[in-house]
């Protein structure tokens, strides 16, 4: 059975890949020294500090796994080499018109790892994402939100 491969931005895969290079460049044997300081101490039941460094190395290895495991299983989507034609498609950055509302909001379609609603990024597998994939400039569409339907006007679409 092969693993599903997620859509991840460069941009995406990059940021992740400067902490998994962090983390293990700097935050490894950053702790790795502490713990080996904190057993100069001696007793080691009694040391908090030994134990405090064993619960943040028990962090930093899963957080390092957790972030192999997502850039290993992801398909890197760099939006700039994409014909799409003037569609909405993964990575684009859509400018819409709430029409009930007359707001304006951008949204960058991403994948699930990176979405972040105060950077406006939403993840692919969103209802607005999934309503926008395909669509143009000009068109309009319905999007089920959990407070109701919006509907949207799409002003602009970017490659970015």
């Amino acid at each position: 059975m092969t693993m599903q491969k997620h859509p991840m931005t460069k941009e995406g895969a990059d940021k992740l890949q400067a902490e998994l290079n962090r983390l293990k460049k700097e935050e490894r044997p950053r702790i790795t020294q502490a713990i080996a300081e904190a057993r100069e101490h001696g007793d080691l039941k009694e040391n908090a500090e030994y134990h405090a460094a064993r619960e943040q190395q028990g962090l930093i290895e899963a957080r390092i796994k957790h972030i192999e495991g997502v850039l290993s299983h992801s398909q890197i989507i760099d939006v700039t080499q994409v014909q799409a034609h003037g569609k909405i498609i993964f990575g684009a950055t859509v400018k819409l018109l709430n029409i009930d509302n007359d707001q304006e909001v951008v949204y960058r379609i991403v994948g699930n790892e990176e979405s972040d609603v105060k950077e406006n990024k939403i993840s692919i597998n969103s209802p607005i994402a999934r309503a926008l994939i395909g669509k143009a400039e000009g068109d309009e569409v319905m999007v089920q939100a959990p407070g109701g339907t919006i509907e949207y006007e799409i002003l602009e679409v970017l490659y970015l």
